[in-house]
């Protein structure tokens, strides 16, 4: 049953949200870093034996777009869509391996209302990407445009 969708009347700091999850695969790593990201890390397991990861790993850019399909897919509900007004920090402190259970657990940091813009405001929200072993493989920081709940 999807979540009811949410306004910037229902949000408050210190709010959570989580998602479901995404299984990371060798395969979709290797075509992500074909098109968009390709150095060997991200292409090859021989080859990336020898650099600084040791061994295959998603591009970090991969890693936010797994993010995106989460928050889209029910982790964060917002009316209207999830609109970014902009990211403020993006940290990878471990790679994304493939195997990884991705899944996310996003906190509401502040919500304020546009002072120009009455039909909308701004939540500024924190991301966290764990895997299976709860450790985080991404943190961010994002800005996102939310409306306000229709008179």
């Amino acid at each position: 049953m999807p979540k009811p969708l949410l306004y910037l009347e229902d949000f408050s700091p210190g709010q959570t949200f989580a998602s479901g999850s995404v299984i990371v695969d060798a395969d979709a790593i290797k075509a992500y870093a074909r098109q968009f990201d390709p150095q060997p890390f991200h292409l090859d397991e021989a080859a990336a034996a020898g650099t600084f990861f040791k061994g295959l790993a998603a591009s970090g850019w991969h890693t936010v777009s797994m993010t995106m399909r989460l928050l889209v897919d029910g982790g964060l509900p917002i009316a209207g869509g999830i609109i970014g007004a902009g990211v403020d920090e993006i940290r990878w402190p471990r790679p994304t391996r493939p195997g990884d259970t991705l899944r996310l657990h996003s906190e509401v940091l502040e919500v304020r209302p546009s002072k120009s813009r009455p039909d909308q405001g701004l939540m500024k929200v924190r991301t966290t990407v764990l895997n299976q072993n709860d450790e985080p493989v991404q943190i961010m920081v994002s800005n996102l445009v939310v409306p306000r709940r229709p008179a």
